[in-house]
């Protein structure tokens, strides 16, 4: 699909048909990605070493749900830089001494993001505002509170930082794959009527990308986030509320958003909600 907005009423996503690691049709164990049209055999997966242990059960459990399961290529939001894009957030993490691999703690993070803000002007750091800000990311990335954020989560949300201050919104509306688009249209349809959605509404539907299941069995080691519309009686829904102790606040009905615009607006939390983990890689604002 091109770099519109709009999306036909009939798109329909087809799956590829054969296993993208080992290129052969095998009806059983298929794992569809929720991103891409890519599927893969669990076999293929535990020897290319992208699930390991007991995290195939978890795997197979999700993949064909609602909420799906990201393969390894969308999994991956570093994976969306270019070759520069990618020299350029290295070098930041040199001159920051940020240890590649290596979770950070919320000192560890804040310090960075201080030392981000004063590169080119020594006089400029985070505002006391800006650092509550910071603060409320890191806990976003921290879901089970464990006191750090591993390494691949802090890539995630640094990778997403910088597409959004580098890249034009139609080179990152490009980066949405149909299956995406679908689900957003989906979500639009559902809060609005008619051609538009109220703002509030749209602050709404982006938060609900980061909705999360609730784990059932404490042992397993692959999570999964809703990406999509969900029933506000729903035992998700249920889950996120608990996790989300303070409520959205109550916005005024001041401006309505069409279609191009909410997708606009929503793309890159849309990016945001494709890794399999908990963190939720970029807090929607509200």
């Amino acid at each position: 699909m091109g770099c519109g907005t709009g999306l036909p009423s009939d798109a329909q996503v087809v799956n590829d048909e054969m296993c993208d690691v080992c290129e052969v049709w095998t009806a059983e164990s298929l794992f569809p990605c929720r991103v891409c049209t890519r599927v893969f055999h669990d076999g293929c997966l535990r020897r290319m070493g992208y699930i390991q242990g007991d995290s195939a059960a978890e795997v197979t459990e999700t993949a064909h749900t609602e909420t799906g399961w990201s393969c390894h290529y969308c999994d991956n939001l570093n994976l969306l830089l270019t070759e520069e894009e990618m020299y350029s957030l290295t070098e930041t993490f040199q001159q920051c001494k940020v240890i590649p691999d290596c979770s950070l703690t919320l000192e560890d993070f804040l310090r960075y993001r201080h030392q981000t803000a004063k590169r080119g002007n020594s006089d400029r750091a985070l505002s006391e505002e800006q650092e509550e800000q910071a603060a409320r990311q890191f806990a976003a990335l921290d879901p089970e509170h464990r006191g750090h954020v591993e390494w691949p989560d802090f890539l995630s949300h640094e990778s997403l930082l910088l597409l959004q201050q580098l890249r034009p919104q139609n080179s990152l509306l490009r980066l949405l794959t149909v299956k995406e688009r679908e689900r957003a249209r989906a979500t639009f349809l559902a809060r609005g009527s008619g051609s538009t959605i109220s703002e509030a509404e749209c602050h709404r539907a982006q938060h609900s990308w980061f909705c999360k299941r609730p784990i059932e069995a404490p042992s397993c080691s692959v999570s999964v986030s809703h990406v999509g519309p969900i029933a506000d009686s729903s035992p998700a829904s249920s889950s996120s509320k608990s996790q989300d102790k303070a409520p959205l606040p109550t916005e005024p009905e001041s401006r309505f958003v069409d279609w191009p615009t909410f997708l606009q607006e929503s793309v890159i939390y849309i990016l945001a909600a494709r890794p399999n983990s908990l963190a939720i890689h970029l807090k929607p604002p509200g």
